[in-house]
C-alpha cells in the first residue's frame, strides 16, 4: 500500500522529468547525431574542431575557471565571517545575499551594462573627478565580471551551509590538544566544508562554461564563448543539428569536470581525520 502511495506521489516529478529532463536530452541526441538532411553523421560532433569552435570553447574554459576561483577567494572568506557571526539561515543578513538571485538574470546583467558602457554611470563620475574612464566594457574583463556578480551567491551559500554544520566541540577539541589557528583551518575546517567547497564549483562553473548572455551584453557580441555560438546555431542559423552536436560536446566537458570534482571530494574526505 505504502509503494502504491509512493509510486502515485512521484508521478508528477517523473512527468517532469520526463518533459524537461529526458525528452530535451532525446533531442539533443537525435540531433546532434543526425545530418540536416536525415541519416547518421558525427559532422555535428565534429564540428567542434573547427578553429572558430574550438577558440569559443577554450575562451570559455579559460574565462570560466577563472570567476570560479575569483569566486572561490571571495566566498570562502565571506562564509566563513558569516559562520562564525552565528547569524542563522534566516537572518536578515543571509537574505541579503540571496536577494540578488531573486531579481531576473537578464535584468543584473543589463544593470552592469549600464554601469560600465562607455557613458555610463561608473564613467560619468570618474569624469566628474577628473579621472580617466574605465576601459572595461566589450572585454573579458567584462564577461568575467559579470559572472563573478551573477554567479557568487552560488559559491558563497553552500560553503556557509558546510562551515555552520561543523561542530564547535571539534574545534574547540583541536586547540585544547594544541592546534593554533593555521592547523586548525588546514586540518579540520577546510577538510569539513570540502563538500559545500565542490557545490559551489559545480554550480558557478556550469553555468559559466554555458552563458551567453553574459557574453552577449558585457562584450557587446564582440567575444564568442560556446554558447554564444551554440544559441547562434539554434536562433539564427536555424540548425539545430549542428547546435545539438555543439552541445553534446559542451555536455561532456561538463560531466567530465563534475567527475573530477566529486573524485577529489570523495578522496579529501577519505583522507580527512
Amino acid at each position: 500500500m505504502n509503494n502504491r502511495r509512493s509510486k502515485f506521489l512521484a508521478a508528477p516529478y517523473a512527468l517532469w522529468a520526463a518533459g524537461f529532463i529526458l525528452i530535451p536530452l532525446g533531442m539533443i541526441f537525435y540531433y546532434g547525431f543526425t545530418a540536416r538532411k536525415g541519416g547518421f553523421t558525427l559532422d555535428n560532433i565534429t564540428a567542434i574542431a573547427e578553429p572558430g569552435n574550438m577558440k569559443a570553447l577554450i575562451l570559455s574554459l579559460i574565462l570560466s575557471l577563472i570567476s570560479t576561483i575569483i569566486c572561490f577567494i571571495l566566498a570562502y572568506p565571506l562564509a566563513w565571517i558569516l559562520a562564525n557571526m552565528k547569524f542563522g539561515k534566516g537572518s536578515f543578513v543571509i537574505i541579503i545575499f540571496i536577494l540578488p538571485m531573486w531579481m531576473n538574470f537578464l535584468l543584473r546583467t543589463l544593470a552592469w551594462q549600464s554601469l560600465l558602457e562607455k557613458n555610463g554611470v561608473i564613467n560619468t563620475i570618474l569624469s566628474f573627478f577628473h579621472l580617466p574612464a574605465l576601459k572595461i566594457i566589450n572585454t573579458p574583463y567584462a564577461i568575467v565580471l559579470g559572472m563573478v556578480y551573477n554567479f557568487l551567491p552560488f559559491m558563497v551559500l553552500p560553503i556557509y551551509n558546510a562551515l555552520e554544520k561543523i561542530d564547535d566541540n571539534i574545534i574547540n577539541a583541536a586547540k585544547d590538544l594544541g592546534a593554533n589557528r593555521m592547523q586548525t583551518f588546514s586540518r579540520i575546517i577546510f577538510p569539513l566544508s570540502i563538500p559545500g567547497v565542490i557545490s559551489g564549483i559545480t554550480m558557478v562553473f556550469v553555468p559559466a562554461l554555458t552563458t551567453f548572455v553574459i557574453s552577449d551584453l558585457l562584450g557587446g557580441g564582440k567575444i564568442l564563448l560556446i554558447g554564444n555560438i551554440i544559441e547562434k546555431e539554434f536562433t539564427q542559423d536555424g540548425n539545430w543539428n549542428s547546435g545539438s552536436g555543439l552541445s553534446f560536446v559542451l555536455m561532456i566537458f561538463i560531466i567530465i569536470s563534475m567527475i573530477l570534482t566529486a573524485k577529489y571530494d570523495t578522496s579529501k574526505e577519505e583522507s580527512a581525520p
